[in-house]
C-alpha cells in the first residue's frame, strides 16, 4: 500500500477522496460501531493484575496467565487481551502489554463494547504517524496498528483497479 496518498488535513486517501468508515469497519469485520453498555469506560480500573513485563514473549505471557479449574473473567480477559494486542490492533512491542486489558475486560464480562470504533481510531491513528514520518522522509519502521485492516479495505474498493478477482 502507497500510503503517500494519505491527507492528514482531510483524513483521506486523495485518489477519491476516500476514507475508511465505521460502515467499512461493519461490513468488513462485524465489530459493533454503536451500541455501548453504560458500564462500559476506558477509564475504568481493570479488576485483574496481569503480568506482561518480562515474560518472555506471547509464549511466557500464555505459561505465566495459566490456570487450572474453571474459565473465569480474569481467564477470558487474559485471553482477550492477547487477541486484540496481537491480532486485531498489532501492537507496536509485538510483545504482550496490557493496552488492551480495559477492552478485553469490558468484553469479558459481556458489556456491549464498541470494537469497530477502536479499531477505526487506531487505523487513523496508524495512517497519521505513517503520514508523519513520510513528510518528515524517515523510514517507517514499525509502528504497529492495524495494517491488515487497510489492506483489506483498499482491497475491497480497489480490485476493479488492479484487475483482480477476489472470488
Amino acid at each position: 500500500m502507497d500510503s503517500h496518498f494519505w491527507s492528514d488535513t482531510l483524513n483521506a486517501f486523495l485518489f477519491g477522496p476516500m476514507m475508511p468508515t465505521l460502515a467499512d469497519v461493519l461490513m468488513l469485520t462485524g465489530l459493533n460501531i454503536s451500541a455501548t453498555d453504560s458500564a462500559y469506560s476506558l477509564l475504568a480500573k481493570t479488576s485483574h493484575r496481569l503480568e506482561a513485563k518480562n515474560v518472555g514473549g506471547w509464549k511466557g505471557y500464555i505459561d505465566h496467565q495459566v490456570r487450572t479449574g474453571s474459565i473465569g473473567d480474569r481467564e477470558c480477559t487474559t485471553f482477550l487481551t492477547m487477541w486484540l494486542e496481537k491480532f486485531i490492533f498489532c501492537g507496536k512491542t509485538v510483545g504482550p502489554t496490557t493496552n488492551m486489558q480495559t477492552i478485553a475486560e469490558s468484553l469479558a464480562t459481556g458489556h456491549l463494547t464498541p470494537l469497530g470504533k477502536h479499531l477505526l481510531g487506531s487505523v487513523y491513528y496508524l495512517l497519521h504517524q505513517v503520514s508523519i514520518k513520510l513528510s518528515a522522509e524517515q523510514p517507517i519502521g514499525n509502528l504497529g496498528g492495524p495494517w491488515w485492516f487497510i489492506n483489506l479495505w483498499l482491497n475491497l474498493y480497489m480490485h476493479k483497479v488492479l484487475d483482480q478477482d477476489l472470488q
